[in-house]
Parts: C-alpha cells; sequence; structure tokens
C-alpha cells in the first residue's frame, strides 16, 4: 500500500518494533472496533434485542477486515467507524441489521482506545523489564569497582560504577511502579451515548428487564475493562495526558542514563562505551570515530516523547462541554508515536547495557588524577582527633592542593600523595599507616557496594511480581 516513493514517518519503518507497530495498526484497531460492537451485541442479547444467530453471524466475521471495501465507503461518506461498520454489516447480513444499536462513535472507539491502550502499556513494561533485569546484572557485576564521583562536571568524591547504575535502576523502578498504575488505572468509556446520559440504550431497552447501566457493565465484563462512572460523548482525555506523562518520565529516565553514557566515552573521561560493531561507521570523513549513536539516539527520540504530555494536557483541557473534535486527529498521532518512542527507546537502552563496556584503565587514569583529594577531610579530622591544630593543618594542607590541582591541571601524575607522605606535620599526627589507609579509593565509597546490591534486589523483586 505504501512505498518509499512518497512520504512515510520513520515510524513506520524505522524506529519502534514490529510488534508495537502492529499493535497501532490500522487492521488491528478495526478488529478491537469489532471486538467491542460484539461485545455491545452480546450484552443486548441477554436483553433479548439480539437473536443468537445474530451474535454467532457478528462472531463468524469479526477477524475478515476488508480495508479496501471500508475505504472506498469512507471515501463517499466521509467517516471511518461508519463505514467499518457497514463493511461488517455487508459481511453478515444477518447480524448487520443489529449492530451498533443505540451506540455513538464513541462507545465503540474510546473503549477499543482503552483496550489498545492496556496493551501497549503490556508491551511497554515488558520491554523495561528485560531492561530492569539486565541493568540489576550489570549494577552488581560493577558493584565494588571504583570509579571517580562527578558534581557540576567536576571530580568530586570516588564512587562505584554499580552504584552509579544504581541510580539509574532507582529511576527506572519508579517508572516501573508508575506504567503499572497508569495500566492498573485505564478505563472505557462504556457505552453511554452521543452525551454520556445513556438515553438511547434506554429507549432501546424500554420493555426489557435490563437497565442501560446492567448492559454496560455486560458488555464491558465482556471486554475485561472498566468504565469510567460518568463521560461526555468521550472518556475524559485527562486519561491520555496521564500515560503519555508516564512515558516520558520513563524517557527522562533513560534520557538521563543515555546522556551520561556520552559524557563517559568522551576521551576526557574514558570510562563507559556504548557498544560498537566490528564494521559499524562511525564517520563518513574521519574513520577514527565511535561516535555514541545509540545513546545519542535514546536522547534525541525522548526529547520528542518528553514533549508530547504538553499536547496531551492541551487536547484534554480543550475538550469542551461534552465533547469536540479537536482531538481527534491529534490523538491519530500522539497515542502512537508516544508508544513507538518509547518501545525505540526502550530497545536501545536494552542493547546498550548488553553490550556496556566499562574501561577499567580510564577508571583507573581518573581516580589516580582526581581521588587523593578526596583524603584531605579524612586526614584532617584524623589529626584534628589526635590534637593537631585544625585551622594551621587545614591551611596545610590547601597549600598541599593547590600545588597538586595545578600539576593535573598540567597534565602531570597527581603529586599529592607524595607530598602528604613526606611533610612531617601530616605524618607527626597521622601515622604513615594511617595515611596510607586514607589514601585508598576504597576508603572513600562508603557502603556504596552494599546499597548497589540492594538495589538491584529491590529491582529483581519488583519485576518478578
Amino acid at each position: 500500500m505504501f512505498t518509499h516513493d512518497i512520504y512515510l514517518s520513520p515510524f513506520t519503518w524505522r524506529y519502534g518494533s514490529p510488534e508495537m507497530r502492529r499493535l497501532w495498526s490500522e487492521i488491528h484497531r478495526r478488529r478491537l472496533w469489532r471486538r467491542v460492537w460484539i461485545a455491545l451485541a452480546r450484552a443486548q442479547m441477554a436483553a433479548g434485542r439480539v437473536r443468537p444467530e445474530q451474535l454467532a453471524d457478528l462472531e463468524a466475521h469479526a477477524e475478515a477486515i476488508d480495508l479496501a471495501r471500508a475505504e472506498q465507503i469512507e471515501a463517499e461518506i466521509g467517516h471511518d467507524l461508519m463505514a467499518e461498520l457497514l463493511t461488517f454489516a455487508e459481511q453478515a447480513p444477518l447480524g448487520g441489521p443489529v449492530l451498533h444499536l443505540g451506540a455513538t462513535s464513541a462507545d465503540i472507539e474510546d473503549n477499543a482506545d482503552a483496550l489498545r491502550l492496556r496493551e501497549a502499556l503490556d508491551l511497554i513494561r515488558g520491554r523495561l523489564r528485560q531492561v530492569l533485569e539486565t541493568l540489576a546484572g550489570a549494577i552488581e557485576r560493577w558493584a565494588e569497582t571504583p570509579c571517580m564521583g562527578w558534581t557540576h562536571l567536576q571530580p568530586a568524591e570516588p564512587t562505584t560504577v554499580g552504584y552509579r547504575l544504581a541510580l539509574y535502576g532507582q529511576d527506572l523502578l519508579m517508572d516501573w511502579e508508575e506504567l503499572a498504575r497508569c495500566r492498573e488505572m485505564i478505563r472505557g468509556k462504556g457505552f453511554k451515548g452521543a452525551v454520556g446520559t445513556g438515553a438511547s440504550y434506554q429507549a432501546l431497552l424500554r420493555g426489557t428487564p435490563m437497565t442501560p447501566s446492567e448492559m454496560e457493565a455486560q458488555a464491558m465484563a465482556e471486554l475485561g475493562l472498566e468504565a469510567f462512572p460518568v463521560a461526555g460523548q468521550i472518556y475524559p482525555r485527562k486519561q491520555d495526558w496521564r500515560v503519555l506523562s508516564a512515558l516520558a518520565g520513563l524517557g527522562l529516565s533513560l534520557y538521563k542514563m543515555a546522556f551520561d553514557l556520552r559524557l563517559l566515552q568522551a576521551p576526557p573521561f574514558g570510562e563507559w562505551s556504548e557498544p560498537f560493531g566490528p564494521r559499524q561507521v562511525g564517520s563518513s570523513a574521519m574513520p577514527f570515530k565511535r561516535n555514541p549513536v545509540l545513546a545519542e539516539r535514546i536522547n534525541a527520540l525522548a526529547r520528542y516523547l518528553g514533549a508530547l504530555p504538553q499536547i496531551a494536557w492541551e487536547t484534554a483541557a480543550h475538550s469542551l462541554l461534552e465533547r469536540t473534535l479537536d482531538d481527534s486527529a491529534v490523538r491519530r498521532i500522539v497515542l502512537p508515536e508516544a508508544f513507538l518512542t518509547a518501545d525505540e527507546i526502550l530497545r536501545l537502552a536494552l542493547r546498550i547495557l548488553r553490550g556496556l563496556n566499562v574501561h577499567e584503565e580510564g577508571l583507573r587514569r581518573n581516580l589516580e588524577r582526581y581521588a587523593p583529594f578526596a583524603a584531605l577531610e579524612p586526614i584532617l579530622m584524623a589529626a584534628a582527633r589526635a590534637g593537631a591544630d585544625r585551622q594551621a593543618l587545614h591551611a596545610r594542607l590547601r597549600d598541599h592542593a593547590m600545588a597538586a590541582w595545578a600539576a593535573v591541571q598540567a597534565g602531570l601524575p597527581n603529586p599529592l600523595p607524595d607530598r602528604l607522605r613526606t611533610d612531617p606535620e601530616i605524618t607527626r599526627w597521622v601515622p604513615p599507616e594511617d595515611l596510607e589507609e586514607l589514601l585508598r579509593v576504597e576508603a572513600h565509597i562508603g557502603d556504596a557496594p552494599a546499597r548497589a546490591r540492594a538495589m538491584a534486589q529491590r529491582i529483581r523483586e519488583a519485576i518478578a511480581g
């Protein structure tokens, strides 16, 4: 139907998984519409308004999507759902006359949309489970591997690779919980008619023992979906905003992780790098380049994902009175693209984590260059406990630190450890063996390894539930 001779969205073929594309396909959308029509007909059969053989006819043709015929009808009438309804009715001549009894378009579309949102959230959570499981393993693997910590993009104190990864894991665990909450709270419109009062169903069911709310409950039970207790013509569009906000939150977490990797892959850091294939090309002009293209793509796509909740906010806020139709066109774009974007960045993150390179030499180089400065305060405290003049010793340590910093800035090895070892005013108060212990990197990582492992365990427990 479509070729590369015309514009195609990158989401049509480049970004997102085949599974997510199929879920947001027009074929799947129409299958869901038919599923909703059949659920409604089954509930109305219980009221005596649909005969069993009519329902059986509809069920027999539920999968017979004929998009070409529906498009032919739509070209004449200008209404996609009505075109599908007429196509379905043509295919099922016995059941066709009782399709859509009492319904308005949104009774079908919005329940189908809710089902599709739920399916899409399940797929996203499945991908996130893979990311979290892989991340938990990486946290445990590098829980005790020291590295330099940075604040304000300046060297601060040592931490561990696993503990830094645990920061990302904690963020993604919050996303896991928020996406689960969102999934649990998905509601359909139900079957309430043109302005949500159920008046058309009341007229249809007059003379039967079934009430409109009972019919709605039975049809929604058939769909396995709860309904909003009240609605206008559509379900509250705030639901879309809530879902897109949860996806944007996931994008935020992965954006930070990817941006950090880009920094750490830069040669001045040289500590991490994303996987790079044996025949991968980093640049068309510079053959030596190993650009962090996966992380950069995450940042590009997550930036787009983060902007979509604002569109959903405006759509919900501008849904005037019982409904205006200016939500329709934009929802056709933002809902599938939000999920396809989230799907793609999760797939990219999984590729990165499964092939993440941690460069021991880069870690060691940065620790040798900057970690000794972290020993100064513990040395000061140890000397003060031994009776040293805290202010005088602080000034002396500062002199050493400034001289050492100047050497590091000039590209020389950090001379601070040797300056401290050979200063009698330091060794007078801090014995050499204590000084050596305080200069060890491992003395300055606190309980980071234990905290990292605990976070990995929390992740495993959460995704196992």
